[in-house]
């Protein structure tokens, strides 16, 4: 049926107003995906990377896993820098450039360990060349975070910030299971032999097209209506203290998430080979499935943190991984345990995760306002990255290493989620007025008896413009 004059009129703007939504998350999201791939395929092929850049002739597995980790912490402690980095210019000069700048960069490193000398022929400067990469991706990385999701934030409709940043969370899967799609179907065709000398390679190459096809889409992307409205001339400075503040609680409220999600989803596979003894297809099958179980629930995460709530559906996550931290990894290491129930566990550690994965995002960029958000909620997730997920692997081997201890995973992630859950009572000035004058919790900054002035505990709007924060007193 033909519609009229009038009913196409009507129906024109709310079309036209839902493209740029959709296409700015699927210019944010992308860029997360691809980053995501790499250093789940860096994660899945640890110990083959071990052998071949950190492991001279007469090296130990361990000692080599453990240079391995190293180099990968290493490039999470760069993303701070590059959050700071990218994130300024972010704030100062726009999203959109600073988006085009970092896929570009992590595509171009992430290609370029694929065709690294190994040790075999470079000697020491192979790891050298590999280490250098790693932190030019950690420089990448961390700008991409903070500028993806104010991207998907500041163009979500009143009322989904949380479903839009969850898709920064879903891709984070998508990233994790097609490096572990791609590894293991490298594993099922190749022999062992095959995959050590050249198969691993395969899946950082593959960085290419989609950096390309990632790229296309960013230079679509438009610039944000909250920091094109922005009003510099009314801004003052923001006091230094309440951003500090900000930073440092933004990282504690999303360490359990850090910690828990490279435990059971990144250092998953290296730690099954090496303490429970598991072949190389077995684990990357956990990882799978991991994985599964947490892109399963990061949707329904972020769309229920839009009706109650950030912080009780990331309280509920932590607390579960609290207190199943060690009965699920004392479920994948019984001798007697059936397969359904191993299958299960793994679902369950993943499916926790995604609990705090899905609200996550949209938390931390309701804690900041417009002009320093991509700096902020950049630097609170990379310091969280840096020392919860990128020493992970080197924590978690190590002690496992000199205590003999094979639940040290589950302590380690049971640990950081505790904090978290402390972290989620407290509150900054900042959040407060970041988007419209409320913070997640419904209450109002200006309220002296911490009363709710939303009428529904946990849910904001994203409705006024998002730089009324940016005025704020100096202490």
């Amino acid at each position: 049926m033909e519609l009229n004059h009038e009913e196409r009129a009507a129906g024109r703007p709310a079309a036209e107003g839902r493209r740029p939504s959709v296409r700015a998350l699927a210019a944010g999201s992308v860029g997360n995906f691809i980053e995501w791939y790499e250093f789940g395929v860096y994660g899945y092929f640890a110990t083959v990377i071990a052998e071949r850049f950190f492991t001279p002739a007469g090296g130990g597995t361990v000692e080599g896993l453990v240079k391995t980790y190293a180099s990968f912490a290493l490039a999470f402690f760069f993303r701070p820098v590059g959050a700071a980095l990218f994130g300024r210019l972010g704030d100062r000069v726009g999203r959109r450039p600073v988006l085009i700048l970092v896929i570009s960069l992590m595509t171009v490193t992430t290609a370029l360990i694929g065709v690294l000398p190994t040790y075999a022929t470079a000697g020491v400067l192979a790891p050298w060349l590999l280490t250098l990469l790693r932190v030019l991706q950690g420089l990448s990385a961390g700008g991409e975070f903070g500028g993806a999701v104010a991207v998907m934030t500041e163009f979500a409709p009143p009322g989904r910030r949380g479903l839009y940043g969850a898709w920064q969370s879903f891709t984070v899967a998508l990233g994790l299971l097609a490096g572990a799609g791609v590894a293991a179907v490298l594993a099922s065709v190749l022999t062992v032999a095959e995959l050590n000398a050249w198969g691993w390679r395969v899946p950082f190459l593959l960085a290419l097209p989609m950096g390309a096809g990632a790229l296309w889409l960013r230079l679509r992307l438009d610039e944000t209506p909250p920091f094109r409205e922005r009003a510099p001339e009314v801004a003052r400075v923001l006091p230094a203290r309440q951003v500090a503040w900000a930073v440092a609680l933004g990282a504690g409220r999303v360490m359990g998430w850090s910690a828990a999600g490279y435990a059971f989803l990144v250092v998953l596979p290296s730690y099954l080979q090496t303490a429970l003894h598991a072949t190389f297809r077995e684990a990357l099958t956990a990882t799978v499935l991991a994985n599964l179980g947490f892109a399963a629930t990061i949707i329904p995460a972020g769309l229920l943190s839009d009706r109650i709530g950030r912080r009780p559906v990331m309280l509920a996550g932590a607390a579960l991984v609290v207190v199943l931290a060690v009965p699920l990894l004392g479920v994948l290491r019984g001798e007697d345990t059936s397969t359904p129930f191993k299958v299960l566990a793994v679902l369950l550690a993943g499916a926790v995760v995604g609990l705090m994965a899905g609200p996550g995002p949209a938390l931390l960029a309701e804690m900041f306002p417009t002009r320093v958000r991509c700096t902020g909620l950049g630097l609170a997730y990379a310091l969280s990255n840096a020392v919860f997920s990128g020493c992970a692997g080197l924590i978690i081997t190590e002690a496992v290493k000199r205590t003999g201890n094979v639940d040290v995973p589950a302590y380690y992630a049971a640990a950081a989620c505790a904090v978290s859950m402390l972290a989620l009572f407290k509150n900054t000035a900042l959040e407060n007025a970041a988007f419209d004058g409320t913070d997640v919790s419904g209450t109002d900054v200006n309220s002296t008896d911490g009363s709710s002035t939303t009428g529904k505990a946990g849910r904001t709007d994203a409705g006024d413009r998002s730089d009324v924060g940016d005025v704020v007193r100096r202490d």
